[in-house]
């Protein structure tokens, strides 16, 4: 009997998600077993609309090294899975059931999903609904619950590294300060691991609200100690003490019309300091590129631990990472739950007796 897998890639880009669905593909067609591989284009649209490809061994050659995705991807938000299909037809087939509809005229037997949190939502509410379901965690924010690390994070990291590495030159040369804005919406781990690999002198991240006062007094301790110039790493979601108190509508209306995090904190630290401000926003810069050495064996690894799943049978799981091992993740276990950087995360603490400011 041949076996039927689905498989698409979901929300934002990363690296690593054409080498892990090279894993995938590669293992599954040198099993024992006869499988059919579906390729669904443009993450879950293309499951809703039944756009997909046969993919054969020749379309996961020359990939590993690949960035972004060769099946596409786009965002499908979590809260609208239950809304019409077509807004001309408001009466008609959901979002939800034309994904199941899909799956059951295609007579699938599994369906291997590559995304991030709010990918991983939906591929839990499939499986609900009794379809066989496996999650692979894509994310450079590296937040998702259930496991140590997801793939895309280190990659992410050497670039934010290399941009933050890069600004120390110029940031010397004119004895400035530099506010490098980062990824990291929820969460401040690419924003905690670049910092510290790149040395930059303040990390601010959503998980620690930071006072605009006191950043301003590390600041100017380093130039009392004749250091030309400072590195400030922000992730996007980092937040002040002040704004940590807000109801959601009065934060929403301080920011509103600010370019972004980085800015806003420019125009904070200004009003308090003399020293030359600069910004660095790298953006999708961070997304993009070959993935690295580390995420091409991690997602060979969780590649191929997704196809022995579903040779197994083992489904409504997450393949994740605790330390070095695999392990099988209960989906409804892990769903819509968030992998904040904690207080006393080593490379935290670490950092902060190096005199790394956390803006606390």
């Amino acid at each position: 009997m041949t076996l039927r897998v689905g498989m698409l890639t979901s929300g934002g880009d990363a690296q690593g998600l054409n080498s892990t669905m090279r894993g995938v593909g590669r293992a599954l067609l040198n099993a024992e077993q006869e499988v059919k591989i579906l390729g669904f284009l443009n993450g879950y649209h293309g499951l809703m609309h039944s756009s997909y490809r046969h993919m054969t061994d020749i379309d996961f050659a020359g990939i590993l090294t690949l960035g972004g995705t060769i099946l596409g991807t786009s965002r499908q938000p979590f809260k609208l899975v239950n809304d019409p299909l077509y807004e001309n037809e408001p009466e008609g087939i959901t979002k939800l059931e034309a994904m199941i509809q899909t799956y059951d005229d295609l007579s699938l037997d599994a369906l291997v999903v590559l995304g991030g949190g709010g990918t991983q939502k939906t591929a839990n509410l499939l499986s609900e609904n009794g379809l066989n379901v496996i999650h692979l965690p894509k994310t450079i924010d590296n937040d998702l619950s259930g496991t140590d690390r997801t793939f895309g994070f280190q990659s992410a990291v050497n670039i934010a590294t290399e941009v933050i590495d890069g600004i120390h030159t110029t940031a010397t040369s004119h004895g400035r300060v530099f506010i490098v804005e980062l990824m990291g919406n929820k969460v401040g781990w690419l924003a905690l691991h670049a910092g510290v690999a790149s040395g930059a002198d303040v990390i601010l991240i959503p998980e620690i609200p930071y006072d605009p006062i006191k950043v301003v007094q590390a600041l100017q301790d380093r130039e009392r100690g004749k250091k030309r110039f400072s590195i400030i790493a922000i992730a996007e979601g980092a937040i002040s003490v002040e704004e940590s108190k807000m109801p959601k509508d009065e934060f929403e209306e301080l920011r509103k019309g600010s370019n972004s995090v980085a800015y806003h904190l420019q125009d904070q630290l200004e009003a308090l300091m003399i020293q030359e401000i600069r910004v660095c926003v790298p953006g999708h810069f961070q997304r993009g590129g070959t993935p690295s050495a580390f995420d091409r064996i991690l997602t060979t690894e969780i590649g191929v631990e997704a196809a022995n799943a579903v040779l197994e049978g083992d489904f409504g799981i997450m393949i994740g990472v605790k330390g070095r091992e695999l392990v099988r993740v209960p989906l409804k276990k892990v769903a819509g739950q968030v992998n904040y950087v904690t207080l006393d995360d080593p490379v935290l603490l670490a950092a902060r007796k190096m005199g790394i400011f956390f803006g606390d």
